[in-house]
Formats: C-alpha cells, sequence, structure tokens
C-alpha cells in the first residue's frame, strides 16, 4: 500500500509558489495581462530588461512575452490562453523560443487578502526536475521584481 504523501514515479512534475502581495486584485491581474505593465516587471531577477510584451486576454488568445539577462542572452516564451476569469483565474501554456516542444501549463489564482492579493502560481508539467528548479529561481525572482512594479505603482 502507498503512502498518500508520497508521490508516484508517474506523477507530473510540477511548480507551486505562493507569493502575498500589497496591492489589490485589479492591480494584479493587470500586471499579468496589460502588456506595458508587462514591460515594467516581466522576467527573472537577472533581467536586465524586458523586449516585448504582447497580450491578447481571451480564451484562446496568445501571449508572447521576451526579455534579455545581465548575461547578454535573450529569452523568449508564448503560448495561449486557457481560461479567463478575470481577477479570478488566468491558466495558459507556456513554451521557450528555443524548446517549443516542452509546453507546459500556469495556473494563476488571484484571492483578496486583508487589502492585498494572494497569487497562487502553477506549472506544469516539467521533463525533469532540474528544468523545475531552473523555472523556480526565475519565477522566485520574477515574483520579487513584481512586487516592486506594484509597491512603485502604487
Amino acid at each position: 500500500m502507498q503512502n498518500r504523501d508520497t508521490p508516484q514515479a508517474d506523477a507530473p512534475i510540477e511548480l507551486r509558489l505562493r507569493r502575498r502581495f500589497d496591492a489589490p486584485v485589479e492591480r494584479v491581474w493587470r500586471a499579468w495581462t496589460d502588456p506595458q505593465a508587462l514591460m515594467r516587471w516581466f522576467g527573472p531577477a537577472e533581467t536586465r530588461r524586458v523586449l516585448v510584451a504582447e497580450t491578447d486576454v481571451r480564451v484562446g488568445g496568445a501571449y508572447l512575452v521576451g526579455f534579455a539577462t545581465e548575461d547578454g542572452l535573450e529569452h523568449h516564451a508564448s503560448g495561449s490562453y486557457r481560461v479567463v476569469e478575470p481577477q479570478r483565474r488566468l491558466v495558459f501554456t507556456w513554451a521557450w523560443r528555443d524548446t517549443p516542444a516542452e509546453v507546459s501549463l500556469i495556473t494563476l489564482e488571484f484571492t483578496p487578502a486583508g487589502g492585498g492579493t494572494e497569487l497562487a502560481f502553477l506549472q506544469t508539467p516539467f521533463v525533469d526536475p532540474a528544468t523545475r528548479d531552473s523555472h523556480e529561481h526565475g519565477w522566485s525572482g520574477a515574483m520579487d521584481r513584481l512586487a516592486g512594479h506594484l509597491a512603485d505603482a502604487a
């Protein structure tokens, strides 16, 4: 008998993050869906500048984001929106331009929390734990950048 808390060997590799922002849900939602807002914060801690942010936030609509890191490399990702529940839930596919066959699904859940917003982030599946760990580093830095953007825009 398998312990319910033990992940199964064939379970998808996933990344879960939870972050509280001192901004109302409307502003956090806009930061993820408005191209002008994405241009101000998107990318990991090593981001030198955001190169492109395009969104068509509707079920079936596409997005494209790109950023340059301090090492001079450019990174672009794109996908399409699967679920759009304004200020509640956003689900979209994610694939890097350099590895288009490695498609994952990102789910964002926005919950009001004492004048701020709690954001639950889930990305799955990953091809291996190292890829997940790399994304955890990137998304954690991006969440820090997002917190800074929201504080500046207050």
